[in-house]
């Protein structure tokens, strides 16, 4: 995950509950992906070690746990950009410039200058990310499937020019669901339309009511269409124990826009809680957060480093000095 804001409930729900699960399965190998932050930040980079810690609080919080899983930052393994630049060596341009999620970043992040070197190659270091480490599995979303596709081609590209080396990583396709912002778009730290996990009850509450509802439903006893409103969305993710209910009044007119959303709003701020108050503790004293990436460091750089031993004698560059 890329440090580059708070993290929000699009997170929790797109990401961090499934984490929190899938290291009770898998052996996890969870990024501070600083690199791939000062990508799109490199301009105005002062903040991205707030972030990473802030960050990093916040997956302790949601309940990523250090003992079963390993925590680190992407910076500190050199492993990651000397894959790289093995990978970069026979990756075509043409394929990286067909990127759909590099043309819809230039889109979308017009305020940045994207038109970059680092940018265009991100793919790469994506894949090295996930090979320096032999996965096996990479849990993702349907949109973001053909990434990893990317991924398992240069796999092949690799082991068909050294010989058989890296394992092809599967996709673990996650069933998560798409959380928009409070304005009804793509929820994004760019647009200003998030529900932070750090943000405060009253904070949460103020968000919460201005968020956009069904458009035909402008009086109290108007018949409202649950299906298109968003609001309803966050009660099927957070509260599907009250939809049916919500759903009926709502289409019959008999609950209204307002008394939905500050019933949301407390669903809400009893869901992050507990979260906050976690966070805010080890913001506090920041030891233990630094104790944990120094251990998750060096557990990653081990592995890291055993791998790269590997790939530098398949390809021929000096590794016993």
């Amino acid at each position: 995950m890329r440090p580059t804001g708070s993290l929000h409930l699009g997170h929790l729900v797109g990401a961090l509950d499934n984490w929190v699960k899938l290291q009770e399965e898998y052996e996890c190998f969870y990024m501070i992906a600083d690199w791939h932050a000062l990508m799109s930040e490199y301009e105005n980079p002062k903040t991205l070690e707030k972030n990473s810690m802030e960050m990093l609080a916040d997956w302790i919080s949601c309940g990523i746990d250090s003992k079963k899983s390993t925590i680190f930052v992407q910076s500190h393994i050199k492993e990651h950009l000397e894959l790289n630049m093995v990978f970069s060596c026979f990756v075509q341009l043409p394929l990286l410039e067909r990127n759909p999620t590099y043309k819809e970043q230039l889109r979308e992040l017009t305020a940045r200058n994207l038109m970059t070197y680092a940018f265009l190659g991100y793919p790469v270091l994506q894949a090295a990310d996930i090979l320096v480490y032999k996965a096996s599995v990479v849990p993702v979303g349907m949109d973001q499937a053909a990434h990893l596709e990317l991924t398992r081609g240069i796999v092949r590209k690799f082991n068909n020019l050294y010989g058989k080396l890296l394992p092809e990583p599967k996709t673990l396709l996650t069933e998560t669901p798409k959380l928009l912002g409070i304005d009804n778009r793509k929820m994004s730290k760019s647009f200003g339309n998030t529900i932070a996990l750090s943000d405060k009850p009253e904070t949460v509450k103020k968000k919460v009511m201005k968020m956009v509802t069904d458009p035909e439903k402008i009086h109290l006893d108007d018949p409202g269409h649950p299906d298109i409103c968003n609001v309803s969305f966050y009660y099927k993710v957070f509260a599907p124990e009250k939809i049916k209910e919500i759903s009926k009044m709502c289409s019959q007119g008999k609950r209204g826009c307002i008394k939905c959303k500050e019933a949301l709003a407390e669903i809400l701020i009893k869901r992050l809680e507990p979260i906050r108050k976690k966070r805010e503790r080890y913001l506090a004293d920041k030891k233990v957060l630094l104790d944990i990436l120094k251990k998750g460091n060096a557990r990653a750089r081990d592995v890291a480093l055993d791998t790269m031993k590997e790939i530098r004698k398949k390809v021929g560059v000096f590794h016993d000095i």
